[in-house]
């Protein structure tokens, strides 16, 4: 079988951080999405994958032909979002045989690859979660384990089970024909499930298989949930220095040449990349990631965070529940707040529209490049765009966008 991953949306919902880099770059326990994706197809046995790309060149750039990753990589560029049918169009000529498709944004574990591939009953196999709000899925009727029929995003009273597909299949070629067929939704797209349907309505049998182990970024919050899945699986090693004096409790991996340095505390799980330099006297908590060429100083506390590569946080502040993208340089006294006085759940604006993050504790989502003065406080749930400067003693109530000078 081969692969296909789905990979060239823009992932608008998950501003800032891909204000400045594709989706699937984004890094996840110090490693691109789209890694893990292929780590997952390459367990499976599936070495020959398509990438579904936009025309930015990123992800190209970032894999190559996939030799470092042990698989090889070929591309076919969509140059205009017209959804996932028109996307997987595109690999017609390239895809000749059974194929394993993802999507781009799905964290897929191998298990459930190795499932898909196992059970695949030669045309089509999906892969179904059951979940309570379907809204924004595909609903699915069963009968035994055949699916009859599917209704992409139903409305309230539409549900046709509580099972949702996860956007992870096993198909044959057969299913180009179907979405030669498709035809522009509502939404003015081609749409995979829509071939899909056109295929059950053509008498063409369908089966499924259940999973329970699914995360989707889509998002910004969505990086903290992942990062925990990895982290309770992630098996340790330590490869840097650690002086005399500094704490490590529980699961801790460090990269090659970090240095922790006497009196940090650290409280595992926590994943710390390389060639940085951690303490003297802070305090990492549980469930934090930090990239490569990451500094964190003196009297400086971290709780259950994403930093990325080449980010600097000297001293004396505070990082929790917080997404934090590359070289953002945090100024003395900097708090980044995850609690609301009145304990209600963290609210964030995503695309026009206040989202409840069902979260309790929820910091910030900060974009790369960004600079903080001393003293700064930053309310739970903000989001800070890439290349902004935050002056000293301000405190941020709304959210930046990209390039904010904010007094």
């Amino acid at each position: 079988m081969k692969g296909v991953i789905l990979a060239a949306g823009g992932g608008t919902r998950l501003a800032p951080l891909t204000n400045t880099r594709a989706k699937p770059a984004i890094p996840v326990a110090n490693k691109p999405l789209i890694e893990h994706i292929i780590a997952s197809l390459k367990g499976a046995g599936i070495e020959d994958i398509v990438i579904i790309v936009n025309t930015s060149g990123e992800l190209e750039k970032l894999l190559e032909d996939g030799s470092k990753l042990g698989v090889k990589l070929k591309y076919a560029v969509q140059e205009e979002q017209l959804g996932t049918a028109h996307a997987i169009s595109l690999v017609k000529e390239m895809v000749t045989e059974p194929f394993i498709l993802v999507n781009g944004d799905n964290l897929v574990p191998r298990s459930v690859v190795n499932e898909l591939v196992e059970k695949f009953n030669g045309t089509a196999t999906i892969t179904l979660l059951k979940a309570e709000d379907l809204s924004s899925l595909s609903t699915c009727e069963l009968d035994g384990n055949k699916v009859l029929k599917i209704i992409e995003k139903p409305k309230s009273g539409e549900e046709l089970s509580p099972y949702a597909s996860i956007g992870t299949y096993a198909f044959s070629p057969e299913i180009f024909d179907y979405i030669d067929k498709v035809e522009k939704s509502p939404r003015g797209e081609y749409e995979l499930p829509s071939a899909m349907d056109l295929m059950l309505r053509d008498g063409k049998e369908m089966t499924w298989v259940e999973t329970e182990q699914f995360q989707h970024l889509s998002h910004p919050w969505d990086m903290l949930s992942e990062t925990v899945v990895f982290l309770d699986i992630m098996e340790e090693a330590r490869e840097g220095t650690i002086e005399e004096g500094a704490v490590l409790k529980g699961k801790v991996s460090i990269g090659k040449g970090t240095v922790i340095k006497s009196g940090a505390y650290i409280e595992g799980p926590v994943l710390i990349g390389e060639n940085c330099t951690i303490g003297p006297n802070c305090f990492i908590r549980a469930y934090t990631t930090i990239g490569n060429n990451c500094r964190v100083g003196n009297a400086v506390e971290i709780k259950n965070s994403v930093i990325f590569d080449g980010t600097n946080v000297p001293h004396l502040s505070y990082i929790g529940d917080s997404v934090i993208g590359e070289n953002v340089n945090f100024g003395a006294g900097t708090v980044l707040a995850n609690f609301r006085l009145d304990k209600k759940n963290i609210k964030m604006e995503i695309k026009g529209d206040l989202v409840d993050t069902e979260r309790k504790k929820l910091g910030a989502i900060v974009g790369d490049n960004t600079k903080f003065g001393s003293n700064v406080v930053v309310n739970p749930g903000r989001k800070i765009g890439a290349n902004c400067n935050i002056w000293p003693g301000t405190v941020v109530t709304k959210d930046l966008d990209d390039g904010e000078d904010y007094k």
